[in-house]
């Protein structure tokens, strides 16, 4: 935690390159806790593929709410969705892209899902190293499907990365991982899936929650990266 900090080891967040004296990178801690700020998000492993959701968190009402987007499709095969800083955010979305064309044009075969989260987690640790740079404010969710089967990962703004069965990231990803801990099961369709993921999300947003600023999207083996419509999640709801 930031919070409470001595004074005396405030003054060692001034670089990214310098330690404090209990071996800490503050500015990457802030960097986390820009990510803990954001908007809630939530990624699922199901039998049949991934689910991704994304509250959009609209922060006014003249706002147009499409214009808003949280969930990125990097190839036919991977989908992401990012929490922090969403300008930090869109240009790892377009380091993921182009790694996954290059990997096509190479190799003339589409990408690994571990292979593409490396790649991300890699350009975010450069930027831990460095003077004169800072941290990427952005965590990501990466899920996707290859030949080993549906899988999710989660990038952090140190570099380093996780692979999950189900989490959630951003403001709030407790209550979230709350519901994901009692009911989640590797048996869900991806269906069943979005049905669990939005009501964890409404018992993190309370009053606030709206289907209509969650975007949902679902990268399957079949059809591959899908976002959803309105009316395609409120068929799935009823």
């Amino acid at each position: 935690m930031v919070k409470n900090m001595p004074h005396d080891i405030m003054g060692y967040d001034r670089a990214i390159t310098v330690f404090s004296p209990d071996g800490r990178i503050l500015q990457v801690e802030y960097a986390k806790k820009t990510v803990s700020q954001g908007a809630t998000t939530i990624g699922l492993v199901c039998k049949d593929g991934i689910v991704l959701m994304a509250d959009k968190k609209v922060a006014e009402k003249l706002i147009v709410a499409d214009s808003v987007q949280k969930i990125f499709q990097i190839d036919k095969h991977i989908g992401s969705t990012a929490t922090g800083i969403m300008s930090d955010g869109r240009t790892l979305i377009q380091k993921a892209q182009t790694s996954a064309q290059s990997h096509k044009i190479v190799y003339d075969e589409t990408i690994d899902v571990l292979s593409l989260v490396k790649d991300v987690s890699d350009q975010q640790h450069i930027y831990t190293q460095y003077g004169g740079v800072r941290p990427f404010g952005v965590a990501l969710l990466i899920g996707g499907v290859d030949k080993t089967g549906p899988r999710l990962f989660l990038t952090e703004p140190s570099g380093i990365y996780f692979e999950y069965r189900a989490t959630s990231i951003g403001e709030g990803a407790q209550k979230v991982k709350e519901v994901l801990e009692t009911k989640y099961k590797e048996t869900l369709s991806t269906e069943e899936g979005i049905e669990l993921g939005m009501s964890a999300l409404k018992k993190a947003l309370g009053s606030e929650f709206s289907k209509e600023r969650v975007d949902v999207a679902v990268v399957s083996a079949e059809q591959g990266f899908k976002k959803l419509t309105k009316s395609e999640v409120n068929k799935i709801l009823k």
